[in-house]
């Protein structure tokens, strides 16, 4: 009679196999992102840290003497101006993309965001 050494199994008694993390191929979920933000009409920036910047911006101003009055804000003026900042940075951004797009590049740099400000504001 011929002995042959037992298999010792690790595996868990149960069967069950823990399922492996999906990995997308670089660029899936940011376009899968940017589809979700085009769809959609909510704020990108969320209220309460735009609420403190704003304040932040005015007391600065009225510290420095730009403004007689502290003024005081309505929270519908404050969704106003948040509406208005965000429709400028997506246009922004976009118009920044054309002009990385236009250098055969991907990616938006620094150098990029400049040279549409001298394009936009210098006249």
């Amino acid at each position: 009679m011929v002995r042959t050494k037992a298999k010792i199994t690790t595996a868990n008694p149960t069967g069950y196999k823990p399922r492996r993390k999906r990995r997308y191929r670089p660029g899936t979920l940011a376009l899968r992102e940017i589809r979700k933000y085009q769809t959609s009409t909510d704020l990108l920036i969320r209220k309460l840290p735009f609420q403190r910047l704003l304040r932040e911006i005015v007391q600065d101003l009225y510290n420095e003497g730009q403004l007689p009055i502290q003024p005081k804000f309505q929270s519908t003026a404050i969704l106003a101006l948040q509406e208005a900042s965000e429709d400028f940075l997506v246009r922004m951004f976009c118009q920044v993309n054309d002009i990385a797009i236009c250098g055969n590049l991907v990616t938006i740099q620094p150098k990029h965001v400049q040279l549409w400000k001298r394009l936009c504001f210098d006249k």
